[in-house]
């Protein structure tokens, strides 16, 4: 099939590879964006994908923490200068607040909740008449927590990225600790445990390709038995990148998060960063924050 320049532009800016790699890995794949990147991380010339997704929307992330109840929201507008409007502040604000308090179970149930006589959908659209832009509700995750039990939650970026955990026995410091390293790093499970074991296969099956594809290469070919190894070693690596008590702690690179937490363990834990799984995104963004913060 013929290989468009977007679907090109595309995979190169999901893997960073060359641009003839790309058209040839999208050429031996039929065009299939997915099998594409798993065959260019085949052949050594992309690793795994950590970054989110392009950003095409602006607007806010917060959280709000009441008792036993806790809340992070986005909602997005359309650029970064009504983002900073204290009008759509307030409205992201209460936006969070009627939702911890309501609890509702979907977006669609949200904006029907009820503030001050409107439904919330309609003092979201009223905003929107009156600041000049579409702005919208996009996502939101509701915590709820035992008396024994405690919430951390981090903001950074004046409320691009918000991130809210659960855990248990440990304190308030290290609570927002913990969700300071989940806002930085973007671990994508909580550990080993959690991770499905079709993620896990398909992991173990493109590092196998990898491992083989170099040994065919090598003037050395490696027997069974150590590819195996090799295998299993990148794939615990890439396993550690993924698990939150696996990550290095962001404020000491000595230790774990895992051995910061001692006894304590992390039950939940969300994070949010504006616009993340749309159009466009801003490259290192994860990076960068944790430059940040540990500057």
């Amino acid at each position: 099939m013929a290989i468009s320049a977007k679907l090109v532009k595309e995979l190169r800016e999901k893997t960073g590879a060359g641009m003839m790699d790309c058209k040839k890995a999208l050429e031996a794949c039929n065009g299939d964006l997915e099998a594409s990147f798993d065959w260019l991380r085949e052949k050594g010339i992309a690793k795994a994908a950590k970054k989110a997704d392009r950003i095409a929307a602006e607007g806010l992330t917060a959280f709000v923490v009441d008792g036993n109840a806790a809340a992070i929201v986005e909602v997005n507008s359309e650029t970064d200068f009504v983002a900073k409007n204290a009008e759509f502040q307030e409205l992201v604000a209460l936006t969070a607040k009627t939702i911890v308090n309501a609890k509702p179970q979907d977006v669609e149930a949200a904006l029907q909740l009820d503030v001050e006589g409107k439904d919330l959908g309609t003092v979201i659209a009223e905003k929107s008449g009156k600041i000049g832009e579409k702005l919208s509700l996009r996502r939101f995750t509701v915590m709820t927590k035992n008396d024994d039990e405690i919430f951390g939650a981090y903001s950074h970026m004046g409320g691009k990225m918000c991130a809210l955990v659960k855990a248990s026995g440990i304190d308030e410091v290290k609570a927002k600790d913990v969700a300071m390293q989940v806002a930085a790093i973007a671990p994508q499970y909580i550990d080993r445990t959690a991770i499905p074991a079709e993620i896990l296969e398909h992991e173990r099956t493109v590092l196998k390709a990898q491992a083989m594809d170099e040994n065919a290469k090598s003037a050395k070919p490696k027997p069974e038995n150590i590819i195996e190894k090799m295998i299993e070693g990148r794939l615990n690596k890439n396993l550690k990148e993924m698990c939150l008590v696996d990550q290095a702690f962001i404020k000491d690179s000595d230790q774990t998060v895992a051995q910061y937490l001692g006894n304590g363990k992390v039950l939940e834990m969300v994070r949010f960063e504006v616009g993340e799984g749309m159009e466009k995104r801003e490259e290192n963004f994860a990076e960068e924050v944790a430059a940040q913060m540990r500057g």
